[in-house]
C-alpha cells in the first residue's frame, strides 16, 4: 500500500511551479499542486512576505520572480539556497531563448562571466571579391603602363 505523503510541502510545490513558469496563473498552479486556488494565493503571499518571491504586474498578468539567493528556513537546510534546491528539482528550459539574467537569477556560487565575441568576421565571398578586385586593379595598372611605354595613337 502506498501513502499519500511527499517530500515537499505545498509551499515547495508552489515554488517549483513558479520557478518553471514565471507567468503561470495561480489557478493552474492550484491544479498542478492539487490544492485550492485560495490556498495557493495564501502560499504565494507567505512566500512574498518572507522575501522568497516578488510579484509584479505586467498588464493583466502577474509575473513571479524568485529570490534564488535566499537560504531555506529550517536549520537543517539553512546552508542551502533556494536556487540550489530549484536547480535539483526543476525541469530544464525547453526553449533556447536568450534572457538577460536578473540579479536574483544568478547562482550565488557562480560568478557572472561575460565573453567578448568579435563581430567583424570577413565573409569568404567578400575576401575573394577583394582579391579579384586587387588583381583587376593590378592588370589595369600594367595595361596603362604598357600603353604609355608604346606611345599613344592620338
Amino acid at each position: 500500500m502506498m501513502s499519500d505523503w511527499t517530500f515537499f510541502s505545498n509551499y515547495g510545490h508552489v515554488l517549483v511551479c513558479l520557478a518553471q513558469n514565471r507567468e503561470v496563473r495561480l489557478r493552474d498552479v492550484a491544479l498542478e499542486v492539487g490544492v485550492t486556488e485560495r490556498a495557493v494565493q495564501k502560499i504565494v503571499r507567505d512566500l512574498q512576505d518572507a522575501g522568497f518571491v516578488t510579484v509584479s504586474k505586467q498588464g493583466r498578468c502577474n509575473r513571479y520572480r524568485i529570490n534564488k539567493r535566499k537560504t531555506l528556513r529550517h536549520s537543517l537546510e539553512s546552508h542551502c539556497t533556494v536556487g540550489k534546491l530549484l536547480a535539483l528539482v526543476t525541469k530544464p528550459a525547453r526553449t533556447a531563448a536568450v534572457n538577460t539574467p536578473e540579479v536574483d537569477d544568478i547562482p550565488e556560487d557562480k560568478p557572472l562571466v561575460i565573453k567578448e565575441v568579435p563581430l567583424n568576421f570577413p565573409e569568404p565571398i567578400a575576401v575573394a571579391e577583394k582579391e579579384n578586385n586587387t588583381e583587376r586593379e593590378k592588370e589595369k595598372k600594367r595595361a596603362s603602363v604598357d600603353t604609355r611605354e608604346q606611345g599613344s595613337l592620338f
